[in-house]
C-alpha cells in the first residue's frame, strides 16, 4: 500500500532540481506545510523552515536536504525523473519526504513535548553547502534551537536500521589543486629547460610519503590525487603540470597540519627545481562530529530502539557539519540495504525504510 510518506517521496523524485534553484520542490514542500499552522520562513535562497511553536524555551531542529544531482536516471519506474539529466540519486527525496511526514504527525505530539520544533528544508548540500547560509541567517538563534538531528539514507547498512557514532562520523573535505610552471626545451637540450613533469612526480612522491608517515595510524585521513596532466609532446621538456586531488580528515588540527606540510613540500621543490608551485586547498565543509552527550542519551534512553554504533567514521563529507558548529547535533545513517551506491544512475531503495526513519524522528522528539 502506498503510504503518505511514499507519495511525498515519489512526487519529489519526479521533480529533481539542482543547487539553490528549487522552485518546484519548494512549491510542493510549502503546499504540504501551509495547512499545518506552523510559521514558515525562507531564511536563505532555496531554503524553507517550518517552526512549530509549543511555547517552550528551547527548540529541537530536524534537517532535510532537497537538491538532486546532474545525473540521467537509468532505471525505469512509474515515478522516474521528469527532468532530463537530473535525478535524486542521493536519496534527498526520501530525506525531504520523511520530514514532511514528521510535520504531519507533529500535531499529535506538540502539546506533550519539552521543546518547540523547527524543520529545516535545505538546498545545495551537493554543491556549495546550503547549510552554511541557513546558519548565517540567524534562524537557529531566533528559534532558540538547542539541538539538531539529521538523516542520510545509506546503502550497505541493514535495511531500515539506524546507525551513528559519537565524535567524528564524516570527514572534512578539501579539493587540492597544484599548478607547476617550468620552462620548455627540446629534450636534446633538456638541461636548458626546467622540467615541470619531473617536479610533479617528485611532489606526488613526497606528499604521499608525508601523509603516510607523519601522522599516527589511528588518525584517519586520506590524501590522494586522481588527475595529473603535463607537457604537450614527447620530445619537449614539460613547462607545466596540473594536478588535482582530494583531502579528507576528521579534525581541523589534522587539516591545518597537512595543509602546512603540502605547502612546505611545494616550497622545497621550488628551491630545488626552479619551477614555480601554486597550491590551492578549497575550504570545503567541516567534519561531521556528533555531540557525545546526545549520542549517549540516544543509547541510554531509547533502549531497544537505540541506533547501532559504527566502529569507524566515513571518509565522505556532509554540510550538516555547519549546524554542528552552532548547536549540539547528531547525524545518523538510515540503512537502505543492498542497493546501488549513492550517486549511481540506478540508485533506489525500498520505501518502507522511510516509515522507520519517521518513527525514529518521533522518538527523538522526546529525548531528554
Amino acid at each position: 500500500m502506498e503510504t503518505r510518506v511514499c507519495r511525498y517521496r515519489r512526487t519529489l523524485h519526479q521533480i529533481p532540481e539542482l543547487g539553490r534553484e528549487l522552485p518546484e520542490t519548494l512549491a510542493f514542500v510549502r503546499s504540504v506545510l501551509e495547512p499545518l499552522g506552523c510559521r514558515l520562513w525562507e531564511p536563505a535562497e532555496g531554503a524553507l523552515c517550518a517552526f512549530f511553536d509549543g511555547g517552550k524555551e528551547e527548540t529541537v531542529a530536524f534537517r532535510a536536504d532537497m537538491d538532486a544531482l546532474p545525473v540521467e536516471e537509468s532505471r525505469d519506474c512509474p515515478f522516474r525523473s521528469a527532468h532530463h539529466g537530473r535525478m535524486h540519486a542521493c536519496g534527498h527525496d526520501g530525506h525531504t519526504a520523511m520530514l514532511l511526514e514528521l510535520a504531519q504527525r507533529l500535531k499529535g505530539h506538540l502539546g506533550r513535548l519539552e521543546r518547540n520544533v523547527l524543520l529545516i528544508f535545505q538546498p545545495a548540500e551537493e554543491t556549495d553547502g546550503g547549510a552554511e547560509s541557513i546558519c548565517e541567517s540567524g534562524i537557529l538563534e531566533r528559534c532558540r534551537v538547542s539541538r539538531i538531528f539529521g538523516f542520510h539514507l545509506w546503502p550497505g547498512l541493514p535495511e531500515g536500521t539506524v546507525w551513528t557514532r559519537p565524535g567524528p562520523l564524516m570527514a572534512k573535505n578539501s579539493e587540492v589543486d597544484v599548478t607547476i610552471t617550468g620552462r620548455g626545451a627540446h629534450i636534446t637540450k633538456y638541461h636548458e629547460g626546467v622540467d615541470a613533469l619531473w617536479a610533479g612526480g617528485e611532489f606526488l612522491r613526497r606528499v604521499y610519503a608525508m601523509a603516510e608517515g607523519e601522522l599516527p595510524a589511528e588518525e584517519p585521513h586520506l590524501l590522494r590525487f586522481g588527475r595529473m596532466e603535463s607537457g604537450t609532446v614527447r620530445n619537449v621538456v614539460s613547462d607545466h603540470t596540473v594536478m588535482e586531488g582530494s583531502l579528507r580528515v576528521f579534525s581541523m588540527e589534522t587539516f591545518h597540519f597537512l595543509q602546512r606540510r603540502i605547502e612546505e613540500i611545494g616550497a622545497d621543490l621550488e628551491r630545488e627545481t626552479g619551477c614555480d608551485f601554486t597550491l590551492h586547498l578549497s575550504r570545503g565543509f567541516p567534519p561531521v562530529r556528533n555531540d557525545e552527550g546526545l549520542v549517549r542519551a540516544l543509547t541510554e534512553q531509547l533502549g531497544e530502539d537505540a541506533p547501532g554504533l559504527l566502529e569507524h567514521p566515513e571518509l565522505t563529507a556532509e554540510d550538516f557539519s555547519f549546524y554542528q558548529t552552532r548547536v549540539p547535533g547528531v547525524f545518523c545513517f538510515l540503512g537502505a540495504g543492498d542497493v546501488p551506491p549513492l550517486h549511481a544512475s540506478d540508485f533506489h531503495f525500498d520505501e518502507s525504510v522511510l516509515e522507520k526513519g519517521v518513527a525514529f524522528y518521533e522518538k527523538l522528539l522526546y529525548l531528554r
